[in-house]
């Protein structure tokens, strides 16, 4: 049976670049972007190998507390650079595909929609 998806080593590529210029703390491995870089050929290998055989387990996510504005914390899971990279190459693929089957009301986690925007739409709705 073959699969119904290619990841391909220009998609790991496209999605290591777009994770290059969030420059984020590193994740649970302590790895940062910089340390990944080091053998960044061989570590994108590795990733694409695992993502294209199907073999590839997401790390745990760090867990930092940070505050909140209201007083508090929340906890921010922070994946290591390979998930990051990971993610971002999923997205890539997925993202497209779904845009074609969403409701043009749905806002969540939408590129180009926000919660402001949904907001509006609900208010002027509610005005007719």
């Amino acid at each position: 049976m073959t699969k119904p998806f290619t990841i391909s080593k220009g998609l790991i590529l496209e999605a290591y670049k777009q994770v290059k210029k969030n420059k984020e703390a590193a994740g649970i491995d302590q790895e940062s972007l910089e340390q990944f870089e080091h053998d960044l050929k061989d570590n994108l290998y590795k990733l694409w190998n695992r993502m294209s055989s199907g073999s590839y387990k997401p790390p745990p996510v760090r867990a930092v507390e940070i505050p909140k504005k209201s007083g508090g914390t929340r906890t921010l899971g922070i994946p290591t650079v390979s998930d990051r990279i990971a993610q971002a190459a999923v997205k890539m693929v997925l993202e497209p595909e779904l845009e074609k089957i969403f409701h043009k009301d749905s806002y969540g986690y939408r590129l180009g929609k926000s919660a402001h925007e949904a907001v509006a739409i609900t208010i002027g709705r509610c005005w007719k």
